[in-house]
């Protein structure tokens, strides 16, 4: 008989908690995750052409995902602090948005994923573009963030389906 799927960071007296990961082997986990920011045209020509107010949209929002990565078990109240291998931020501005792809590779070798890493990673980047543009344009919106692809651990490995494209 398959055991029904569970919330592992709910006790059996519905209360939350941090799972116990100290029997769990350390095995290497990679998450990408990714999201977008959109707005018009010409305000993605402005960090295009690097002429925004603050200064390097892009490059400020690289290091603020990368950061965030670091720091998610502050920010995140169940999540384990890890030590990150790795964390890789691309931010690549797409005229088709318009706007702004964010993805987000985070790496690390031990007992439990980085998926919240990367979410965050992404998140917080994103918010970084939104505060670095909002000067010029406040109805920008943030889209899109989800896990698109986990490896390494008892689960295994997960791939998001393709996103649909609309048209």
């Amino acid at each position: 008989m398959a055991r029904k799927p569970a919330l592992t960071h709910i006790d059996s007296k519905g209360e939350a908690r941090m799972v116990d990961v100290s029997a769990k082997p350390a095995t290497e986990r990679v998450a990408v995750a990714e999201g977008c920011v959109v707005m018009t045209k010409a305000t993605l020509d402005l960090i295009v052409k690097g002429d925004a107010a603050k200064g390097d949209v892009l490059g400020t929002a690289r290091i603020a995902g990368i950061m965030a990565a670091k720091r998610t078990s502050e920010l995140i109240p169940l999540c384990h602090p890890l030590a990150l291998s790795k964390v890789t931020l691309d931010i690549t501005p797409d005229a088709a948005l318009p706007g702004c792809r964010i993805e987000a590779t985070v790496k690390v070798t031990g007992p439990t994923g980085v998926e919240m890493e990367a979410l965050t990673a992404v998140s917080v980047a994103a918010l970084t573009v939104y505060d670095m543009i909002k000067a010029v344009e406040r109805g920008v919106r943030i889209e899109g963030i989800r896990l698109v692809e986990k490896r390494g651990g008892k689960s295994g490995h997960y791939r998001a389906p393709a996103r649909k494209v609309s048209k």
